[in-house]
């Protein structure tokens, strides 16, 4: 078997994938430019620091090594800095994804797990979404994600290029063994920011928007842990090495959790209280997302095994912790 290229395998959710890969006896070799990843959550995984941008770099990588297929995390994922600054997403978020399909397909290599977002659909026409839900994003984010879905659809029509396109939700949480977690500069996440507050690392936390229509008036999310996340791509990777057809997929809780509901379960778990105060509605955010997840266990057998506000902020506050303070 040859390797499992992880591009940024390590970020948040892509070092989590990297670890089960790597109990599951997968060869894992990492590709990650560092600007938004940690060196020390790859551990002794065999590690090439570089960038998707460099077509060059990508097409000595495929060439230097027998990969098998193509995990591909890489991504700028700030919903705010993408609706001021559009450019550096559509350049990173699709012409870099472009640069790894040519490199792909001209090394053979023919199938890739594919990091999409449910911010793909925008505003939701009903609730939980499924995956055939109209796909109208409101950010530039979310609308480069989709611009990928939509060439790796075209190259599985041309070239037989197979993928499986998981997506997320919230990811949140950490590995329960707290080797690793959520750690972002800058943070705009709000389960760490709230933490920090917990933490007495940050004064309190900004809740942007009060007024939406929802039951408290903030916004409400589909939270759903990293290592749920990370075991569904190891599942995707098998379905797809089963010679099985290219398919889209919610990953989610299919409950919905709104910001103040996180802070009070915050307070309940960490024994301390959280400052927060109102701000003005963010562009680009949509009130409610909640996914169905029924099409990822009908057709993975994948369910989430961390599927409590109260497990998903304890391990989250675990790591946090150490992180922190060690």
């Amino acid at each position: 078997m040859g390797k499992i290229l992880v591009t940024g395998g390590a970020g948040y959710i892509g070092a989590h994938t990297v670890k089960q890969l790597k109990r599951e006896d997968f060869e894992v070799l990492v590709l990650d430019n560092l600007v938004y990843g940690h060196r020390e959550f790859v551990g002794d995984v065999e590690f090439v620091e570089g960038d998707l941008a460099d077509l060059n770099l990508l097409e000595s990588v495929f060439a230097a090594y027998e990969i098998e297929a193509v995990i591909h995390f890489a991504a700028y994922a700030y919903v705010g800095e993408s609706v001021s600054d559009p450019a550096r997403y559509y350049q990173n978020n699709v012409a870099s994804t472009l640069n790894l399909l040519r490199a792909m397909l001209e090394a053979q290599v023919k199938l890739i797990i594919f990091s999409s977002t449910c911010a793909t659909y925008g505003n939701p026409n009903q609730v939980p979404i499924t995956e055939d839900h109209p796909q109208a994003p409101i950010n530039p984010y979310g609308a480069s994600k989709l611009m990928v879905e939509r060439m790796l659809r075209d190259f599985d029509s041309a070239y037989g290029l197979r993928s499986v396109i998981f997506r997320y939700f919230n990811a949140a949480g950490a590995d329960p063994a707290s080797d690793i977690g959520e750690w972002h500069d800058p943070e705009t996440h709000l389960i760490p920011l709230v933490l920090d507050v917990a933490a007495g690392q940050r004064e309190r936390v900004h809740v942007f928007g009060t007024d939406y229509d929802t039951p408290d008036g903030t916004c409400i999310r589909d939270y759903i842990h990293v290592t749920d996340l990370a075991n569904a791509h190891v599942l995707g990777l098998r379905y797809l090495m089963g010679a099985n057809p290219s398919v889209a997929l919610n990953l989610g809780n299919g409950h919905g959790f709104s910001v103040k509901e996180v802070i009070q379960c915050a307070e309940r778990v960490t024994g301390k209280s959280i400052r927060w105060s109102d701000s003005p509605r963010r562009s680009g955010d949509p009130a409610v997302l909640v996914g169905s997840s029924t099409r990822a266990l009908e057709t993975l057998g994948w369910r989430p095994k961390f599927d409590s506000l109260e497990v998903i902020l304890a391990t989250a506050w675990e790591w946090h912790q150490r992180q922190r303070f060690n």
